[in-house]
């Protein structure tokens, strides 16, 4: 156990070098470190929100508005294809929230109608329901020639679950253009989402640019105006109003021509004739060839540009649009523009986001948070210090030595993993302190056993290792496992300490196990003692 080829000790001053390097980073400012080589490390510690401060937000999304959009897509198709075969009916309406009603007036249509709303169900593969497919409607045929068409529990429970996943997902990428660090975006429950974002102050901003469902929709307007408020309106027309002071109602089709969803890149600028801020926008290729063909189809008709139905503008069309782009104008202000642009960028919400819990952690707090951090670690660091040169002497001192190395390894592998550093997670480096002498406790208790029963210096060392090896591993395999649970079953700050409590026990095995014995194989050969000072 003694007995360490050259290799190998090259390979354990290697990472202890490794580690020191890795480590020094934190302890230069980043304006240092941007002129450093690009080769030599740059990653710090990435701080949670408790410790340099941020915004925290609970969100819930809306899935019953889901249900209800659902269901007037579901009326507007029965009326569709109920009129594209210029089949007679009445009574049209919705019914206990999930279920749509119609009564086919003439009879001799009733086969023929039911055959046409055949075509409406979807099926949904989805491979939480074994990868068999989901039927979202269900159809049910009543006497008189009504026709229910009710949505399903399984296809709701699907788009429910697709709803909150999609949300995440454009909140983490609005989060993301905002240029944050290591923001933390989970799910909470069947339909809450929780964002936290270190270094944030601006909570506001947040607020702003998550709430926004930023659906960008374009429509045709039938009219603008006062009298659009005016007498009876088409069915299948909406009144939304502009976005001006005062707003103007405008009466638009209620169908979309085209939506955001195809657009490839919106960028904030300003308009070459006025300098006033606008965002343009640029479309892909299928997006590019629908907005040409709707400009060709419509040259003189004013078209509306709707966000969340408020009419940003609504210009006319004087020519065809052929190359896939355009711009919006309405009185920006520089950062409303580049807000708009961003949202645009990330994609609309599938639904709307309900703010459930907010607060902001100030840098100040965060920064009381670092200093007494530092003072519990400074402070379990000393007194296990000197409880090791207390007891144990020399050997006392090995085992310091190693437990220093192993902080220095913990926060390079948290620096090179970018993992978050939370106030719970300071807390796991002490107890790794604990554990690591913990382990050096075990080998040098077994050491002084060895020596008791009239073993010699050299042979009462390795029997010490070898034997206290099985005991430290078993050990601290159930910790780990422990750790394990925790980050995988546990959010936020449970998970912040099961990772430094997991990265310790790795560290731990090794500085005690294998840089303790280095450290005491090197001063045997040295000394040749015939006693152990211990």
């Amino acid at each position: 156990m003694l007995h360490f080829p050259r290799w190998k000790i090259m390979l354990i001053v290697a990472s202890m070098v490794a580690s020191v390097v890795f480590v020094i980073p934190n302890f230069i400012s980043r304006e240092t470190l941007s002129g450093l080589p690009s080769w030599l490390p740059h990653r710090q510690l990435t701080l949670g929100l408790d410790l340099q401060g941020g915004a925290h937000l609970l969100l819930e999304v809306d899935t019953a508005a889901m249900v209800k959009e659902r269901v007037e897509v579901l009326r507007d198709d029965m009326r569709r294809v109920l009129r594209e075969d210029k089949i007679g009916y009445s009574g049209l309406g919705v019914q206990g929230g999930t279920t749509v009603q119609v009564r086919i007036t003439d009879a001799a249509q009733v086969e023929k109608a039911e055959k046409k709303l055949q075509t409406i169900p979807q099926k949904l593969s989805d491979a939480l329901f074994g990868g068999a497919n989901v039927v979202d409607v269900e159809i049910a045929k009543e006497e008189g020639g009504v026709f229910r068409l009710s949505l399903t529990k399984a296809g709701l429970e699907y788009r429910g679950r697709r709803v909150v996943e999609q949300s995440m997902e454009v909140v983490r990428r609005r989060v993301d253009q905002l240029g944050t660090t290591e923001p933390i975006i989970a799910r909470q429950g069947d339909n809450r989402l929780l964002v936290q974002v270190p270094g944030l102050q601006d909570i506001d901003r947040l607020k702003d640019i998550l709430r926004q469902t930023a659906r960008l929709t374009f429509h045709m307007v039938e009219a603008s105006g006062p009298q659009v408020l005016e007498g009876t309106r088409p069915a299948d027309t909406d009144v939304l109003y502009s976005h001006e002071d005062p707003p103007v109602p405008v009466l638009v089709q209620r169908r979309a021509m085209l939506t955001g969803e195809e657009l490839v890149d919106a960028q904030a600028g300003f308009d070459s004739r006025t300098s006033e801020p606008i965002v343009t926008f640029r479309f892909n290729t299928s997006g590019a060839q629908k907005f040409a063909l709707i400009s060709q189809q419509n040259v003189g008709r004013p078209f509306a540009i709707v966000l969340d139905k408020d009419v940003i503008s609504y210009p006319v069309i004087r020519e065809p649009i052929l190359g896939g782009s355009g711009q919006i104008s309405g009185n920006f202000t520089v950062r409303a523009a580049n807000d708009l642009a961003l949202l645009l960028r990330a994609g609309a919400l599938p639904a709307d986001l309900t703010i459930v819990e907010e607060r902001t952690v100030g840098p100040g707090l965060g920064a009381d948070s670092i200093a007494a951090g530092k003072l519990s670690v400074a402070i379990g660091t000393g007194l296990v210090v000197l409880y090791m040169i207390g007891n144990y002497g020399l050997f006392g001192i090995f085992a310091d030595i190693a437990v220093v190395l192993n902080v220095v390894m913990i926060m390079a592998i948290l620096s090179v993993l970018q993992a978050t550093l939370t106030l719970p997670g300071i807390g796991g480096i002490v107890l790794t302190i604990g554990m690591a002498v913990d382990a050096n406790v075990l080998i040098y208790e077994r050491i002084r056993e060895e020596q008791k029963l009239g073993r010699s210096a050299i042979s009462a060392i390795d029997a010490g290792f070898s034997r206290a090896l099985g005991t430290i591993v078993d050990s601290n395999l159930t910790t780990l496992i422990a750790a394990i649970v925790m980050f995988f079953l546990g959010t936020g700050p449970i998970k912040g300490f099961a990772v430094t409590l997991g990265i310790g026990i790795l560290t731990t095995l090794f500085t005690a196990v294998t840089v303790t014995r280095l450290i005491v194989a090197l001063w045997v050969k040295k000394v040749r003692p015939t006693r152990i000072p211990i």
